[in-house]
């Protein structure tokens, strides 16, 4: 299973925004880094240091002496501006595209699930034009519900952080078709525009690569 392009680059432009943060911070790395009691331990406060994910803070770790000059930060710099010239974007106008804040769960049975579902399926059409009616809302969940029983879908509810506690903000659909995995997303009208949808796609990799390994991810979006 492979990323977009966009996620691609937008993975590439945090380490770069990582290792370019670190570099300037050299000192207050180096201190935080001796001063740690083992590598998982250096990790997690580098990670706080920077702001950045703990994936990211342990490419910073593997950072060679050797890119400390002045000539390699100048490069790093320069990748970091060519990466934001090709999105569209850029993360911190997104704040949860990076993953951050931003976790899935797998759908269920539960009436606040059902309320989501139905949330997402007002906004889907029949060939009539008209909304989907209520009877067929119905169906199509329990349909869904049976395919991932037959381990042949694996439905998540996406869901952001929001103080101390946990808003549901999408759903994630990922159907088994032969030997590839299509997969939708729908992040709820309110949570649009914030990166909650790159975040889901990015989060359902690992999710799809365990429930359908070796398959191929054909994104489809939105839901």
């Amino acid at each position: 299973m492979t990323a977009g392009p966009q996620d691609q680059i937008i993975d590439r432009r945090e380490i770069a925004s990582a290792l370019l943060r670190a570099l300037d911070l050299r000192h207050e790395i180096l201190d935080a880094i001796v001063d740690s009691d083992d590598h998982a331990a250096a990790v997690s406060t580098v990670a706080q240091l920077l702001g950045t994910t703990e994936t990211n803070a342990n490419v910073v770790l593997g950072l060679q002496l050797g890119r400390l000059t002045k000539l390699e930060r100048d490069k790093i710099r320069d990748e970091l501006s060519n990466l934001d010239a090709t999105l569209k974007w850029l993360p911190e106008q997104r704040p949860f595209s990076t993953g951050e804040g931003v976790s899935l769960r797998p759908f269920s049975q539960s009436d606040s699930d059902a309320e989501l579902f139905r949330r997402r399926s007002a906004e889907q059409l029949g060939d009539d034009g008209q909304p989907w009616p209520a009877d067929r809302v119905e169906a199509e969940r329990r349909a869904g519900l049976r395919r991932v029983d037959d381990e042949s879908a694996a439905w998540f509810v996406a869901e952001r952080k929001a103080g101390d506690h946990a808003e549901c903000v999408g759903l994630v659909f990922g159907e088994l078709t032969g030997s590839e995995v299509e997969l939708a997303v729908w992040v709820a009208p309110d949570a649009r525009k914030q990166g909650v949808g790159t975040a889901a796609i990015k989060q359902s990799r690992s999710e799809l690569a365990a429930f359908f390994p070796g398959s191929i991810v054909v994104v489809r979006t939105p839901a």
